[in-house]
């Protein structure tokens, strides 16, 4: 293997001119489309009433005649069809495993089906970003995982396998007995989500265990938009001694799309040859130039027992060019990865707030925890942030922390007051995968 493929899994298409990159989307969307038509009872329907079929797929501008496909539309045809919908082109019988969205309280979780074929393909895709963040088939990879039917970090598991690397599954585990794992099996790469990275810290320092002193090097994050967070990625890190890399995935294409390479350009690598993605305006669903903020969808190329076609995501992103990096990849980026969801954001008293600014703001302080939480107060929109500092922090030092955090909020949120207050030491509540950090209760 020579210099230059030794950064990345797949040199040809890593590499593949954008002109060529884009013949070899329109050849793969052709055929997912033909497929799709062909099979799903919910496609031939779909484009029936659009008007549209696959023999009026000539050119890229005909990719406007296709319809979105929302989530609840997929899952109004799981509800009238229970149990997996019209969307699968086979049924249970055709399939070797199903997953589940983590799903939301008092919301049926979304129910996929996948083939042999699809997991093979959900490990490849995973191979793009664990070989271009250095990992290698020498290494011990840690699964901080609760290996139920969420789809979490499965494809990683099988994508660590491909590669030839040694894994340990976490699953069943408490966290004090797998911080203990981690280190007794000298491992040298840990799958997580941002959240779990602090919660595992949090019990290694109450275990006297010294986590930058160990084997762990890489830190593959997944499952929140926290992993490109500047100030959390830099807590993390520290807390680890290691390099932590972000990565995005879903349920509906059942594995990742994006990741953050070794180099970390301050976004995350598309994987376009496997998937075609636009960032469109939510509200007029017009495709938006690089640079700008928007709704991103997708389509999936791989992923063969559920088709997923021009697939609404609700994840906010900015897209921008390859050419914004160096590191040869002719992929575009998604710049500071999923900066949310387009839903996200709240409107208190006539001001945007957005979360992951609000993390951004509060991980530069010394913080366990937090909780957001509006609430209507008479005629008057609150929003209450319950901080649970680190232990030992003494009481003059919380009220200098709590003023100068306040003042910083404010200026970020053109003057909204935010009302802190102190939580007791281990009494906010810690998360295993995603975290719920955000209560809107007006």
């Amino acid at each position: 293997m020579n210099m230059i493929e030794s950064q990345y899994w797949n040199p040809k298409t890593e590499t593949l001119p954008r002109e060529q990159l884009r013949a070899l989307q329109f050849v793969k969307l052709q055929n997912m489309v033909a497929w799709a038509e062909a099979r799903s009872p919910y496609y031939r329907r779909s484009f029936a009433e659009a008007g549209f079929s696959i023999d009026q797929l000539r050119t890229w501008d005909d990719y406007q005649r296709i319809p979105f496909l929302t989530r609840d539309q997929w899952m109004h045809s799981q509800n009238s069809v229970p149990p997996y919908g019209e969307l699968p082109v086979v049924g249970h019988e055709g399939a070797i495993r199903i997953h589940t969205t983590s799903g939301t309280s008092g919301r049926t979780p979304l129910r996929a089906l996948d083939s042999r074929k699809d997991w093979f393909w959900s490990a490849e895709m995973w191979c793009y970003a664990l070989w271009g963040q250095g990992v290698r088939s020498s290494d011990i990879a840690y699964m901080a995982f609760g290996y139920g039917s969420f789809i979490g970090f499965w494809g990683l598991h099988n994508g660590l396998e491909k590669m030839g690397a040694l894994v340990v599954p976490g699953g069943a585990q408490s966290t004090t007995q797998r911080v203990k794992q981690i280190v007794d099996f000298d491992c040298t790469v840990v799958a997580t989500t941002p959240t779990y990275a602090f919660r595992m810290a949090q019990e290694a320092r109450a275990l006297g265990i010294d986590l930058p002193a160990s084997k762990v090097r890489t830190l593959v994050l997944s499952g929140e938009p926290a992993g490109m967070i500047p100030e959390t990625k830099a807590l993390i890190e520290a807390e680890w001694g290691a390099k932590a890399y972000d990565t995005a995935g879903m349920t509906e294409i059942s594995t990742i799309f994006m990741f953050e390479p070794k180099d970390q350009p301050g976004g995350c690598h598309i994987i376009e040859d496997h998937l075609y993605e636009q960032v469109v305006d939510s509200d007029t669903l017009e495709e938006l130039p690089y640079g700008e903020r928007g709704e991103r969808v997708t389509t999936s190329f791989g992923r063969s027992a559920i088709p997923l076609i021009k697939y609404r995501t609700g994840d906010a992103v900015v897209k921008v060019p390859h050419t914004s990096t160096t590191n040869g990849r002719t992929f575009d980026l998604y710049e500071g990865g999923i900066l949310g969801r387009v839903d996200d954001m709240k409107l208190v008293r006539g001001t945007n707030m957005y979360p992951r600014a609000v993390e951004g703001i509060v991980r530069g302080y010394a913080v366990e925890e937090f909780q957001i939480r509006i609430e209507k107060v008479g005629i008057r929109d609150e929003i209450f942030l319950t901080v649970e500092p680190h232990v030992g922090i003494a009481d003059h030092e919380w009220s200098a922390m709590e003023a100068q955090l306040g003042n910083e909020l404010a200026e970020a949120h053109e003057g909204l007051r935010f009302i802190i207050q102190r939580a007791e030491t281990d009494s906010l509540p810690r998360f295993e995968l995603k975290a719920k950090r955000l209560q809107d209760l007006r």
